[in-house]
């Protein structure tokens, strides 16, 4: 039977760390990255069906769109919430059955009861046993995979034929699922596991290929939660890239998330750089070692975060990192620590944001047992970044947000931030791909570059010095690394109006709370009896 589905992929946030909203004017794209799990998803539905994708990151959702479906799947993250219920609620208006998946209904349901069926957990889990259900006649149901057990040498090729790659940034693969740490606040691994699965080499070659075909070219990103989970199979996968790559001129330039114990491994370094992986996502989240221990990332422990970084850059690889304030264990000088720590190991993107209990996680179920999880609210952003804190702190929360807003305006003032960028440029030490020579210059990437010169020369003036004093030093000392160190700059046209953004709504929170009732964690009676 022939089915019109529509896939409706909800709007983010649009003012958040993540939205990088000046560099996609920059490229000339209209968000960041496409729905890779919608894309997956359409490749595991009856291939007599036929797909529309409708993502309203890039376009609007329209009457006309919902007319011609006969059934609406949408989904996504915490950040989506908001305009996911929005999309449902349309398409109850319009009359239209929704199905909704994803990991913040697996994580949340009852969220999402007005949908008409709810399709919980990974796809490739429970997928068929939707299909089957349509097929018999069912309009409405709850159907959930069992945990962990998806088998993703099954995933197909994602639907890349279904989006116009030129409307993003860049786009997302997946080679892995799942983390072998035990972060405390992290719901990764109550989502996918702390057994990493890995698909096939074969795969994942055919799903770069299949995207080579599409006419991409430039960034690429490695969805995982942690693509060094099993370090065992990216080994056996690298040198097969790093061959792809090779025979096709290195079409692609990759990024990732991983773990800070990636720098302990000198060779997967090397691999990693001769792929063409040019930077990594590492969650460092505090210096403090006590910090690190009771929100149980012990991996970041028993080493120098300064060194193990700056043995990334050895290598050729840039580092973005995430730091969280607002632990129970942060003591009064966490600003102090904390920008010390962002300048020795000179991440210049330094994703800080404030701690949020996430559902379905250790730290949320421990803080509802303590009785100190607030009241959730409809409106949550997922932007931890200005909605961070949804719980009673045991330090006051005034002294929180102010440390916050000390390290905003220290780590985003720009001389900090270039003076970073130059220091990372300069120790990179980027192999020689293919034959050496330079890199072609396309014509987005000329407009690009016009563009940056506008923005950095004529309508951000106060970035001129800064500017021209990085790309000059490093394009005499280390112009293999330019590219690179330009991508970094680009980013600080989002990253520094951002963090000014979230100074001032920081200084609103902190004048409210001057003018209320002081919020006092008091420990309920059960855990005072334990004690």
């Amino acid at each position: 039977m022939s089915l019109k589905v529509l896939m409706v992929f909800p709007r983010f946030n649009e003012n958040s760390f993540w939205s990088l909203r000046a560099a996609c004017k920059i490229y000339g794209a209209q968000c960041p990255t496409p729905p890779l799990g919608l894309l997956t998803l359409a490749a595991l539905l009856p291939q007599e069906w036929t797909m529309r994708l409708v993502d309203r990151n890039v376009r609007t959702l329209k009457p006309a769109d919902l007319a011609w479906a006969d059934v609406v799947m949408t989904g996504g993250m915490l950040p989506q919430r908001v305009d996911a219920l929005d999309v449902i609620r349309l398409c109850r208006e319009a009359g239209k059955p929704v199905v909704v998946g994803g990991p913040d209904s697996t994580s949340c349901p009852e969220i999402y009861d007005a949908a008409d069926f709810l399709v919980l957990g990974e796809a490739e889990g429970i997928i068929s046993e939707f299909v089957a259900a349509w097929n018999r006649g069912e309009r409405r149901g709850r159907l959930r995979a069992e945990k962990f057990t998806a088998d993703v040498t099954a995933s197909p090729v994602p639907r890349f034929d279904l989006i116009n790659a030129r409307d993003y940034l860049y786009v997302g693969v997946q080679f892995s699922r799942g983390c072998p740490f035990n972060c405390e606040f992290c719901d990764i691994i109550e989502l996918y596991g702390r057994v990493p699965r890995s698909k096939t080499n074969e795969q994942m070659l055919a799903e770069l290929q299949a995207l080579y075909d599409t006419g991409h070219r430039g960034h690429v990103d490695f969805v995982d939660d942690n693509l060094i989970g099993n370090k065992k199979a990216l080994k056996l996968f690298l040198p097969l890239l790093e061959q792809w790559q090779a025979e096709r001129g290195y079409p692609f330039m990759f990024s990732t998330e991983a773990s800070i114990n990636l720098s302990d491994d000198a060779q997967l370094l090397q691999m990693l750089a001769r792929a063409n992986f040019f930077v990594v996502f590492v969650g460092i989240e505090s210096p403090d070692t006590d910090t690190l221990v009771s929100t149980r990332k012990k991996q970041n422990t028993r080493r120098s975060l300064a060194e193990s970084v700056h043995r990334i850059y050895a290598a050729g690889i840039f580092v973005i990192a995430g730091f969280i304030v607002g632990f129970d264990t942060e003591k009064g000088d966490v600003a102090e620590g904390m920008i010390d720590c962002i300048e020795a190991t000179s991440i210049p993107a330094a994703m800080v944001g404030l701690l949020t209990a996430l559902p379905n996680t250790q730290l949320h179920r421990r803080l509802d047992k303590e009785q100190r999880l607030l009241p959730f609210q409809s409106d949550f952003s997922g932007d931890q970044c200005t909605a961070g804190i949804n719980f009673i702190p045991k330090r006051p929360r005034r002294e929180i947000l102010a440390d916050y807003r000390e390290i905003l305006a220290s780590v985003y003032a720009p001389d900090a931030y270039f003076d970073r960028v130059r220091t990372v440029a300069l120790a990179l030490r980027r192999p020689t791909l293919g034959d050496g020579a330079p890199k072609k210059i396309g014509w987005r990437e000329a407009v690009a570059l016009a563009k940056i010169m506008v923005q950095m020369n004529i309508l951000r003036p106060q970035l001129r010095r800064p500017f021209w004093r990085t790309v000059v030093e490093v394009a005499k000392k280390n112009p293999a690394a330019l590219e690179a160190c330009l991508i970094q700059l680009v980013l600080y046209l989002h990253l520094g109006p951002f963090a000014q953004y979230v100074q001032r709504e920081l200084d609103r929170q902190i004048a409210e709370l001057d003018n209320a009732p002081a919020e006092v964690y008091v420990p309920p009676a059960a855990a005072i009896a334990a004690q």
